[in-house]
């Protein structure tokens, strides 16, 4: 069993990433209800926290049904990560999780996220002042480096697992690969199997099937994976690698219906958290991936993107039920 602090998160825990304008509790509610062991909040810009504004503060919703989860911050100040903990944990999460792995510029080139790999000496003090702050497990989130020529993730866990960090999510690229090119796990391995190391380690990049989990399960002995990019509009995907675990068998892909009945379920959660506005712009970037694989979709797709309403969209979607069969193209989805 899989623990952080006394929290048990199973025999090997499915994590879903934190991820900008993705990981909202709409997003989270189909992706527990599809198999998610942990999941976390977007990252919440700590200097936002403390400044009590608005976009930040809607962010610490969570919801019981969610549990466990845990609110993940980012910043580069020290005095503003410490009271920004504070903050986060009066949500009453199970953890706190701090982002030293985000490579977008606006946050990386100010030294946070990402950016802290290249102060490895200030990462470790701000990582120590937020244990001391909570009485929640804290767990950390990061890349292998900055480029290729500061890869010191093991140095960074150990000095990490030191301050009192209690799991380590390692995402296998560095903060110059952004998000191209393939993930290097032998590093994230060289952590998990180096004999100071004694924290839950997982691992984060590429996991898009239910095959590769399997595999880098195997070869690279990770404690869980955290999956993000591949559960956008595919929220199936934790179940789908927990049944071919269990049995080696890959389930048949969602059917038409399915994916309609989940995309409403989100929809309608989104509208609800967001309001109408919102909550209709911010489901546009869900459609692709919940209707790939659906042949000549384009013009239902076109219509959903260009949808104005709550109405408009349900109405949209009931017109695709009714038109299409059931069978996907399951080859391309």
């Amino acid at each position: 069993m899989v623990k952080i602090g006394n929290l048990e998160i199973g025999e090997f825990p499915l994590l879903l990433a934190p991820m900008e304008d993705v990981s909202d509790p709409p997003f989270r509610a189909v992706c527990k209800e599809n198999g998610a062991d942990l999941m976390y909040t977007e990252f919440i810009s700590a200097e936002g926290l403390i400044r009590d504004a608005v976009k930040s503060v809607q962010k610490l919703d969570i919801y019981d049904y969610e549990r466990p989860i845990g609110i993940q911050i980012f910043g580069e100040k020290i005095d503003s990560m410490r009271e920004a903990a504070a903050i986060a944990e009066n949500a009453s999460p199970e953890l706190i999780d701090i982002n030293y792995g985000c490579p977008v510029k606006k946050v990386a080139c100010k030294g946070a996220g990402a950016g802290i790999l290249l102060d490895i000496p200030k990462m470790q003090k701000m990582t120590e002042e937020i244990v001391k702050q909570c009485k929640l497990p804290v767990t950390v989130k990061t890349r292998l480096g900055w480029d290729e020529n500061t890869i010191k993730i093991v140095e960074v866990a150990k000095r990490l697992q030191d301050v009192g960090v209690q799991a380590l999510t390692i995402h296998g690229r560095t903060r110059k690969q952004m998000y191209k090119g393939v993930a290097d796990w032998t590093h994230i391995a060289e952590v998990k199997n180096h004999p100071d190391i004694h924290i839950p380690i997982f691992g984060n990049g590429d996991i898009d099937s239910p095959e590769k989990a399997l595999e880098y399960r195997k070869k690279y002995n990770v404690d869980g994976i955290m999956i993000g990019r591949a559960a956008i509009g595919y929220p199936w995907i934790f179940n789908e690698i927990k049944h071919y675990f269990r049995t080696g068998e890959k389930l048949p892909a969602p059917d038409l219906n399915e994916r309609i009945n989940v995309c409403r379920k989100h929809l309608d959660f989104s509208v609800e958290w967001k309001g109408p506005k919102t909550g209709i712009y911010e489901m546009r970037r869900h459609y692709t991936a919940y209707f790939k694989g659906v042949n000549h979709f384009k013009p239902y797709r076109k219509r959903l993107v260009e949808a104005g309403s709550h109405e408009e969209v349900v109405e949209i979607l009931e017109d695709v039920r009714e038109n299409f069969p059931l069978e996907i193209d399951t080859v391309n989805s």
